[in-house]
């Protein structure tokens, strides 16, 4: 039998929270939602109870691990796990400077050996699926043999799901954020990839932003992973419902009903202390390039900060769009 397709929404640092990732999943009930990456010492020694903190509704719900040290990483992945996460996700693609000083991130496509270690720990430690989510290359090393010797390698301990960013990440001289649009797009060679390992999961990530080319990949893919796309405009994750499940009967909700059925939600973290614009900051792109977007977003940016705050704010917000959409 064919296995379902993979499709998730990136991990997105300081962006995919629990906040962020309960209000896609009422957009989409069948996409796999990844955490911002978590650092594992940072789950070892700091607050593993608000790191891996998310809702039921989140399932499927993947936690996604930086880090180097074998140990340290099955030690995370074990919290995870007990946590009730679906999935382990490694980092190797992450190029920032902040990532790089600890020797984890993208600049591991360097050393598959240490994935591989961290790989093998970390599966013979949990019951749960251990993914990788990396790069075509890095810096010089930008030609296929050396992506194909990575994922040989990683492949080898056990790992059988690869997120590829079809781009490669230069280390020094670029920001994350230039990272994420100037070195070119090769999805060849993640389709190269795919036919050349076939017995692999092969997912493709980067620059996918509209319904035609998740088709197409997906004719080719295992699976395709959604970035700032599914983050500025949410209501894409709506328009590709039923693409990773053909069993899921795609249910007409209008943005005006996917917004009262966020209410109660928001009201349970108020009367946790959760302030308002910490959870309407991920809903600004709702009605993006629909009619009152502008009135939508203002609206929410003037007043959700204030204090004491609540859904009437969203309630109002919503009432100067001109017209449901």
């Amino acid at each position: 039998m064919k296995s379902e397709k993979y499709i998730s929404v990136a991990p997105m640092m300081h962006w995919t929270d629990v906040h962020c990732r309960y209000f896609m999943r009422l957009l989409n009930p069948d996409i796999r939602l990844y955490t911002e990456m978590v650092v594992a010492d940072a789950l070892i020694y700091g607050k593993a109870e608000h790191l891996l903190k998310f809702h039921p509704a989140e399932h499927p719900v993947v936690l996604q691990l930086g880090g180097n040290d074998p140990k340290k990483m099955k030690d995370a992945a074990i919290m995870g796990a007990n946590q009730g996460y679906d999935e382990i996700n490694i980092n190797v693609g992450c190029p920032s400077n902040r990532v790089q000083s600890g020797s984890f991130g993208a600049c591991l496509m360097a050393q598959p050996h240490l994935v591989a270690e961290c790989v093998d720990s970390i599966i013979s430690s949990v019951k749960v699926p251990v993914t990788v989510k990396t790069r075509i290359g890095i810096d010089d090393f930008d030609h296929y043999d050396f992506l194909c010797n990575f994922i040989e390698t990683v492949s080898t301990a056990g790992c059988n799901t690869f997120i590829i960013h079809a781009r490669k990440a230069i280390l020094s001289g670029l920001s994350p954020k230039d990272n994420r649009s100037i070195p070119p797009l090769n999805y060849e060679r993640v389709y190269q990839l795919k036919a050349d390992y076939e017995n692999l999961r092969i997912i493709i990530n980067g620059g996918i932003n509209n319904l035609k080319d998740c088709q197409s990949h997906l004719k080719v893919l295992d699976g395709i992973m959604i970035g700032r796309h599914a983050y500025h405009q949410p209501w894409f994750l709506s328009e590709i419902r039923g693409l990773c499940n053909s069993n899921n009967q795609q249910t007409t909700v209008s943005r005006e009903e996917l917004i009262l059925s966020m209410l109660p939600y928001i009201e349970s973290q108020l009367r946790l202390g959760i302030k308002l614009k910490t959870i309407t900051r991920h809903m600004l792109g709702l009605f993006a390039y629909q009619p009152g977007a502008r009135a939508w977003r203002r609206h929410l940016s003037m007043h959700a900060h204030q204090k004491d705050a609540g859904i009437e704010v969203l309630q109002e917000a919503v009432r100067k769009i001109p017209k449901a959409a």
